[in-house]
């Protein structure tokens, strides 16, 4: 079980090395300078955003939306279509490294609830984007009233869908969205927390 805290009103969720944390103004800078890595944009397209398309979302969308979700877990747990971003964060030196959030993939058969990630280029290949998934899935299943989580990754992006695989998802099959393959994976409440 993933400790979810909300010190302060704030979203926590605790993880080995890292925690994840609703996003900040502070983290501007360095959420567009990871998008911006082709590491990362090769992966996920449309990421990399100009600075004032990311300032106007995350003022205006993100971090507002956030608040909605948190109101919506405290009123019981049904999310509807609310998104979560949270920020990933090296406990160690409470650096930011990444993104795992959960929305509505439209292109989706219901239910559409998918999780999702990104990870700075300097910092893959530690365990932090399983265990920030795993932390996510987690908190949702145990705090919302999400019962099936998807995610979705390139048939070419072999990192992500190890991520995807070690999280205890399973890949259902591949589908395509925007002239792109992609293997699609669900993992359900009902099969057991990690």
């Amino acid at each position: 079980m993933k400790q979810a805290n909300y010190s302060s009103d704030k979203l926590i969720i605790d993880c080995k090395d890292i925690y994840l944390r609703e996003y900040r103004i502070e983290d501007l800078e360095k959420l567009q300078e990871i998008t911006w890595q082709p590491e990362v944009y090769e992966f996920l397209p449309g990421w990399n955003a100009t600075i004032e398309e990311r300032t106007l979302w995350l003022t205006e969308y993100e971090i507002p939306e956030n608040q909605r979700f948190k109101q919506a877990v405290m009123a019981g747990g049904d999310i509807v279509e609310l998104y979560l971003r949270m920020a990933i964060v090296l406990k160690e030196n409470d650096e930011f490294i990444g993104w795992c959030c959960s929305g509505i993939k439209d292109e989706l058969p219901a239910p559409n609830r998918e999780i999702m990630y990104g990870i700075s280029k300097h910092f893959r290949n530690r365990g932090y984007t399983t265990q920030a998934v795993n932390g996510m899935s987690e908190y949702l299943f145990e705090h919302t009233n999400v019962e099936i989580l998807n995610a979705i990754a390139l048939i070419t992006n072999q990192a992500s869908n190890k991520v995807i695989q070690k999280c205890n998802f399973e890949r259902l099959n591949s589908i395509e969205i925007e002239n792109e393959s992609y293997n699609h994976y669900q993992r359900c409440k009902r099969q057991g927390h990690i």
